[in-house]
């Protein structure tokens, strides 16, 4: 019977040994129902040996274009900039891609295309938002506006291009400064490691052009806060995040378990939520 139950997992293959993708493989390790991780694939696999050689049953390491063949399901938790390398050869295989990178996914739209041409899936994870079940929900209907407002913390925000490209110093801040006002697709490109729950928020709601945004650097926080309003025939609601950021400070702590979430539900009796 034991045997049987095996047979029958969804096998996953995470992409990225980053902050994300351990806390991902752990997880799986420890034992999530009808779910087996198979396989990994890291730019440098001497790096993370030790961490895979600590796990009950350490996954194979492979290239990320055989990702796909490995798994039903492939988590992508890498830069931004693999997304394609590893989500085309998944999907074309028919098999689902969990993008955790979904910024990265305005630029690679086709992608979708792909997807459904060759019966695969593209899953996007709530991530580091509350309140995605409510604006898929408002979408159903009309949508008339959706605003966002992220501070971080100034160590999450060094490096992002419009911070670089715009010459803007914010070491010595002493007071929030509000760096971007804009689209979601304008702040994606602009702060591309940022602003991937606004892009997941505008693919939920009304799109990526129609979603607006404000970003601040602000010193007197600690964690990623995010508010979100929204206006709709149906409701007008607006919800308030504080993440605790991850050992990376770009990161919100919560995006990991909303991937452990979301692989929870694959093969959950009782599922809650959209």
């Amino acid at each position: 019977m034991t045997e049987q139950r095996a047979s029958n997992d969804l096998r996953i293959a995470i992409a990225g040994l980053g902050s994300i993708g351990t806390k991902i493989a752990t997880a799986l390790d420890q034992g999530i129902e009808g779910l087996t991780l198979s396989a990994v694939a890291v730019r440098d696999p001497a790096k993370y040996q030790a961490f895979l050689n600590g796990l009950r049953r350490p996954p194979r390491v492979v290239p990320i274009e055989e990702l796909g063949d490995a798994a039903d399901i492939v988590v992508e938790c890498a830069p931004s900039r693999n997304l394609r390398a590893i989500v085309e050869p998944a999907v074309k295989r028919g098999r689902a891609a969990v993008v955790v990178s979904v910024g990265a996914l305005l630029d690679n739209a086709d992608l979708i295309d792909v997807a459904r041409a060759n019966g695969g899936r593209i899953i996007v994870p709530t991530g580091a938002l509350i309140g995605l079940d409510a604006v898929n929900a408002a979408a159903i209907g009309t949508i008339h506006s959706v605003k966002m407002v992220t501070r971080k913390p100034i160590d999450g925000l060094k490096g992002a291009p419009f911070i670089v490209e715009n010459n803007i110093d914010i070491d010595n801040l002493r007071e929030p400064l509000k760096l971007f006002e804009g689209t979601a697709r304008e702040a994606a490109k602009g702060f591309p490691a940022n602003l991937n729950v606004a892009v997941a928020l505008s693919l939920a709601g009304v799109g990526p052009d129609r979603t607006l945004v404000q970003i601040w650097a602000d010193p007197t926080v600690t964690r990623n806060v995010h508010r979100i309003e929204v206006e709709s025939d149906s409701a007008r609601f607006a919800m308030s995040i504080e993440n605790i950021p991850s050992e990376n400070p770009k990161t919100g702590l919560i995006t990991a378990l909303s991937v452990i979430a979301l692989l929870r539900k694959q093969r959950a009796t009782l599922c809650v939520g959209t």
